[in-house]
């Protein structure tokens, strides 16, 4: 008897933290950026969380983790679904967009389907990755 009571509190306990924690987020408002997972070079390297601001004069990407990187005169070049193997890493359901760079560079940006067009407004697009934008959404 003496567990179930033990249980029930914790439950009440964990309930009551949860509900606070909730509440404090949604009085904070939402947090600007496309929500995104990104890897650098394009199809190398693993899979690392961060934000897309588009807020200024050209787009950049920051990580969770580490410095903001750039991207400037970025264009992206395609759209796709994750392989299987790359759903292991990211949301499964989610679209990968291709980018490439004035200098040379590449980066594959993941995100869910309703932050995609978002994310293209954000990123200049060219002819292929628009045709492939109406394909992947329908």
């Amino acid at each position: 008897m003496i567990e179930i009571v033990v249980v029930v509190l914790a439950a009440a306990g964990a309930g009551w933290l949860l509900r606070r924690k909730h509440l404090a987020r949604t009085a904070a408002g939402p947090v600007p950026g496309i929500p995104c997972m990104a890897r650098q070079p394009a199809g190398q390297g693993r899979w690392r969380p961060g934000r897309v601001y588009a807020d200024e004069a050209a787009a950049r990407w920051v990580p969770q983790r580490g410095e903001p990187v750039l991207l400037p005169g970025g264009r992206a070049t395609g759209v796709r679904a994750p392989s299987v193997k790359e759903g292991m890493s990211i949301n499964p359901g989610s679209r990968i967009v291709s980018c490439a760079y004035d200098d040379g560079g590449t980066m594959e940006i993941a995100v869910m389907p309703l932050d995609l067009r978002e994310l293209l407004a954000a990123v200049a697009r060219t002819g292929d990755a628009e045709d492939a934008a109406d394909a992947g959404e329908s």
